[in-house]
């Protein structure tokens, strides 16, 4: 993983090690109720259009797909910090299949963090991964990768 912090920075440092531990206890630990009550604010508003705002509503959220998906984790690959901003690059592995070769659904998570460390507000950015011959799937099936480059 890529950590982009200043270690000068301590609330940085927090927001980014709170924002870790969040996907780790959320998704792969699957305790998304004790994340989301640990680790975002109740008054989180969120731009991602398939949940509701609130913690409790992440935190349902997932408990759901976590339930649903015993495979589902996630795993960041680029993480940056800058005082109550984070953003994170990630795989998010079988949250909406069981398949065991899914290649997962890339994404790029924003999270403004309150003073207390707790997500207040998130915005994503997500994108099907694809594979050599099926590039992506969603938006340009059965069309070979265009490149060598990896998504991560």
């Amino acid at each position: 993983m890529i950590v982009l912090v200043d270690p000068n920075d301590s609330r940085a440092v927090r927001n980014k090690d709170n924002v870790l531990a969040l996907y780790d206890l959320m998704i792969n630990q699957k305790k998304s109720e004790e994340a989301t009550a640990k680790f975002v604010s109740p008054a989180y508003i969120q731009h991602n259009p398939l949940i509701p705002d609130g913690s409790d509503a992440l935190g349902k959220y997932f408990g759901q797909v976590t339930r649903e998906r015993a495979n589902a984790r996630a795993v960041v690959h680029r993480i940056i910090a800058v005082g109550d901003y984070v953003w994170a690059h990630v795989n998010f592995l079988n949250l909406f299949n069981d398949e065991p070769n899914d290649t997962g659904i890339a994404g790029v998570d924003i999270y403004k963090m309150d003073a207390d460390g707790k997500a207040i507000e998130h915005w994503d950015t997500l994108q099907v991964v694809g594979d050599s011959k099926n590039s992506a799937p969603l938006i340009a099936p059965n069309i070979p990768r265009a490149n060598a480059n990896g998504m991560f």
